[in-house]
């Protein structure tokens, strides 16, 4: 993994809930099928109210989100303790959401799945921000950089190794925790 990150932000406000995030019909899709992976990935962020958010996380027809990041405002992936809302933001393409605050069980599953880094931000971002600006995470000094304003973010710590390992089991299985899987 690359220390930053460089890429297109997808700005939401307060609030935003796992049924925003994956609505319920498609919790039937099952993540470890590759197919059924790529196809939650595609509805990710559906549940959106158009009104407020015209501009489509997914492009109409498209599998894959031109935003590599996601910028929150307080209390983003609220609601159910659902897996699939960090599962389809990654299978989206999306790789960090950097949010004012979380639901504690979004930044638990997010870290548990390995698919999103759960990134913090200490200044309101998503006031800031606005979607398809371009900016720059520093995963090692804790920083989200956008036309030369470097802002802070709040250290993943003990998170950052896990995320990048792909989630808890692949930790624990790289650290010795638990035995590595048997090949076939």
């Amino acid at each position: 993994m690359s220390d930053q990150l460089t890429a297109r932000v997808f700005v939401v406000g307060d609030n935003i809930d796992t049924d925003q995030i994956i609505p319920a019909q498609y919790l039937t899709l099952v993540p470890t099928k590759p197919a059924e992976y790529e196809e939650l990935g595609s509805y990710a962020m559906i549940g959106l109210p158009d009104d407020q958010y015209p501009t489509k996380f997914i492009p109409a027809g498209g599998t894959k989100t031109p935003y590599g990041i996601v910028v929150a405002g307080r209390n983003f992936g609220c609601g159910s303790s659902r897996e699939h809302a960090p599962i389809a933001l990654g299978a989206a393409g999306t790789q960090a959401v950097v949010a004012e605050t979380y639901a504690r069980i979004f930044f638990r599953n997010s870290v548990a799945t390995g698919e999103v880094f759960p990134y913090e931000s200490v200044d309101r971002l998503c006031d800031v921000l606005k979607t398809g600006d371009e900016v720059t995470i520093d995963y090692t000094a804790d920083t989200l950089t956008h036309q030369g304003t470097v802002y802070p973010l709040k250290p993943l710590g003990e998170v950052r190794p896990v995320v990048e390992a792909g989630g808890i089991f692949q930790y624990a299985r790289q650290t010795g925790m638990i035995p590595a899987a048997a090949s076939s």
